[in-house]
């Protein structure tokens, strides 16, 4: 696969929560403003992009028989430092995210993309893959969590100058003044209400993609024939 198809495919074609619907439980549970979504996704993109680059190195020593357990160790690791990192720089966040910063060692995404491209595919590759999925992980849960946000409290990205650092205020937007908001969207039930809308919608933008598609490449088909 080449470079723009693997970044299609992180981002749009494959993208984890939207299309592989894994990683739901940190979608739903951190997803109640912009902020947390963000600050989630980019925790895991770090996690999955030094990975795949760790796989991608280590392929060829590795056996059939253990690559699966040293996977594993590789990406708890790697989490324990994000969370010790977190932890030290952007504590406010970390107590946010709490448990759910540990539990990118279960994600699935992870350890899929290094059994299934990062083990077979050179440095480069892996680490552009685990860029494209990373930022389509992150893409998901911050437009979900923003949309939760935007209904629940009439604000954008609130509390992202304290969760995410000073440079980040420029983010912070109150949407609707004085809105009373919607409680249900800031609890469970509103994030698989979003996430259910928005796999609607990516399914529905996809047929009519793929509808255009075939009808030009029936147009074109006619003219050469013509």
């Amino acid at each position: 696969m080449n470079a723009r198809g693997i970044v299609r495919d992180g981002l749009w074609d494959n993208n984890v929560v939207f299309a592989q619907m894994l990683a739901l439980c940190p979608a739903m549970a951190v997803t109640t403003s912009g902020t947390n979504g963000l600050g989630m996704g980019l925790a895991t993109t770090a996690v999955l992009l030094v990975s795949n680059i760790l796989v991608a190195l280590i392929r060829d020593f590795v056996s059939p028989q253990v690559r699966i357990p040293v996977f594993v160790v590789l990406i708890a690791t790697l989490v324990t430092l994000v969370d010790l990192v977190l932890n030290a720089w952007l504590h406010d966040l970390y107590k946010v995210l709490g448990l759910f910063i540990a539990l990118i060692v279960v994600n699935c995404a992870i350890l899929g993309r290094a059994e299934a491209f990062a083990s077979k595919s050179p440095v480069l590759g892996a680490a552009l893959d685990g860029i494209a999925m990373g930022l389509g992980f992150t893409f998901a849960l911050t437009v979900i969590g923003l949309i939760r946000e935007l209904l629940g409290s009439g604000t954008l990205f609130a509390q992202a100058s304290l969760l995410l650092g000073p440079q980040f205020a420029f983010l912070e937007t109150t949407v609707i003044p004085n809105y009373g908001g919607v409680l249900m969207m800031v609890l469970p039930p509103g994030g698989f209400l979003v996430l259910g809308v928005l796999l609607a919608g990516k399914r529905v933008l996809d047929a009519r993609v793929a509808a255009r598609k075939s009808r030009l490449a029936k147009t074109d088909f006619s003219t050469e024939t013509a």
